[in-house]
């Protein structure tokens, strides 16, 4: 359990480990720290040589340090990963410890590039119309340059952002058409009702907490999503954004589409100005705060049935 300091100014927790944990969940060690999750890809690729000539490094963006992005693997024994970036500077700066961890866990090479394609045309085919799935859903991460990751961000870039993108969300068109509901402040019966409909994302995952990207929470978060509720946006949860585009029936296509039209035009030139492009990289595409996700930051996800089987089952 995490206990109180008293009497020391600017200080929260201290975690398990011992290690001193400020207000924003992230662990400032002062020297090379027990890495508890032995097994894990921080452990082998954050080594003491590394660590000296990387820990007193604070990144442009956010004031982001190599102690705060492996906070998890430190405080926790049970990560495969155990890094989190907290600014898209943290891949530039701190490379040496997460262009390694990237190749590792992805299975690429030093000179791999990522290819990111958009183009519904070239979709060919479709599922069956007989085959027993009951709904598509197909999700992206995006991050915008100048602003923090979500373990980084200053409460100022986050509401800033927020703002941001509430004036993209007010110029979609048609179908994708809706309203923008802030986690502060939400009203009952509409939290309720995001709630029913499983689109509501709440606080309490101990990993989030700790990489710090439960800061000021619910300051500067939301959802967004349009009237018939097939797409969605999730604003400064784990990803800065998080789009979603879904359907009962399995349409792919259709699902694709719509999430392609979420993107480009609507959601990326409302906020692409010379200060805040899309966070990219030639090797790994979109950067997130997860290396994990980062090669792989569209995800589609299939909910079908069959018989003799539970009534519900989703395949990533």
């Amino acid at each position: 359990m995490w206990k109180k300091i008293a009497g020391v100014a600017g200080v929260g927790v201290v975690g398990a480990t011992g290690l001193l944990y400020k207000f924003n969940g992230s662990a400032e060690q002062l020297q090379f720290p027990n890495i508890r999750s032995k097994h894990s890809l921080v452990a082998k690729h954050v080594t003491k040589d590394k660590w000296d000539k990387l820990a007193g490094h604070k990144t442009a963006t956010s004031g982001f340090t190599l102690g705060k992005a492996i906070s998890c693997a430190v405080e926790f024994d049970n990560q495969h990963c155990g890094i989190y970036a907290g600014d898209y500077d943290s891949y530039q700066d701190f490379a040496a410890v997460f262009d390694p961890i990237i190749q590792e866990y992805h299975g690429i090479s030093a000179n791999a590039r990522h290819t990111s394609d958009m183009d519904v045309s070239k979709i060919k085919g479709n599922v069956h119309p007989n085959a027993p799935v009951k709904s598509v859903r197909i999700r992206v991460g995006r991050s915008f340059n100048g602003f923090g990751l979500s373990p980084g961000i200053t409460r100022k870039q986050r509401t800033d952002l927020e703002k941001l993108l509430k004036t993209a969300f007010a110029n979609f068109q048609g179908d994708l058409k809706g309203n923008y509901y802030p986690l502060l402040g939400m009203d009952e019966n509409v939290r309720q009702q995001l709630v029913d409909d499983h689109f509501l994302f709440m606080s309490g995952d101990p990993n989030l907490q700790v990489a710090g990207m439960e800061r000021d929470w619910p300051e500067g978060r939301g959802i967004f999503h349009n009237k018939d509720k097939t797409f969605l946006v999730w604003v400064n949860e784990e990803d800065q954004t998080r789009i979603i585009s879904m359907q009962k029936g399995g349409d792919v296509k259709a699902v694709f589409e719509r999430l392609a039209r979420g993107i480009e035009p609507s959601v990326t030139p409302s906020t692409r100005n010379p200060g805040n492009r899309l966070c990219s990289t030639r090797s790994t595409g979109t950067s997130t705060p997860a290396p994990p996700t980062s090669e792989r930051v569209c995800e589609p996800r299939y909910t079908l049935t069959y018989p003799g089987g539970p009534p519900r089952v989703s395949i990533p």
